[in-house]
């Protein structure tokens, strides 16, 4: 009996990439989670408006808004997660999808992952900062202020870095 050759290796390990789509199917579903969950918010920040404070109502918003953001996170993932592993996607047999759903490499893709974060982040520290008057907890707020601060400071180190590799390769 003789070891076979890497090619079984190297076809199991290619077929793999499968395994991947039942993962994206489920993020698939937390879509719609998400979606129900705005609407159930939108619903619940309707009926509460007319009694509800500035300050509330623009946190309200606000957690919409993370929801909005947290949905668009989930489908960059499903397109990139798609694109880049299972199969590509022929732009010019969708001329009508927008740019940004494929061809995303990795480091657009960790840009727009941690750009999506840090906007999250940063809507989050809004209505928490909006919310001081309940609960005037200042040790939190700078936890909540300092999260969005650092990844900004890691996305410019990892734009820096994908520049100086990208600059290396073409030099």
């Amino acid at each position: 009996m003789s070891w076979p050759d890497g090619r079984y290796i190297q076809a199991s390990v290619f077929f793999s990439r499968w395994l991947l789509a039942p993962f994206l199917l489920g993020l698939l579903l937390c879509l719609l989670l998400l979606m129900y969950r705005f609407f159930g918010d939108l619903y619940a920040l309707v009926i509460q408006v007319p009694s509800m404070n500035w300050h509330d109502t623009v946190t309200g918003v606000l957690n919409l808004i993370d929801l909005v953001l947290t949905a668009n996170l989930v489908l960059i993932v499903i397109f990139s997660g798609y694109e880049n592993f299972i199969r590509k996607i022929n732009a010019a047999d969708h001329p009508d999808w927008p740019e940004g759903l494929t061809q995303v490499d990795f480091a657009e893709l960790k840009q727009k992952l941690l750009g999506s974060v840090v906007s999250i982040a940063a809507v989050d520290a809004l209505a928490w900062y909006f919310d001081l008057e309940n609960s005037p907890d200042t040790s939190k707020l700078g936890w909540v202020l300092a999260f969005p601060v650092m990844l900004v400071g890691v996305m410019l180190m990892m734009a820096i870095a994908d520049r100086l590799g990208r600059h290396g390769r073409s030099g």
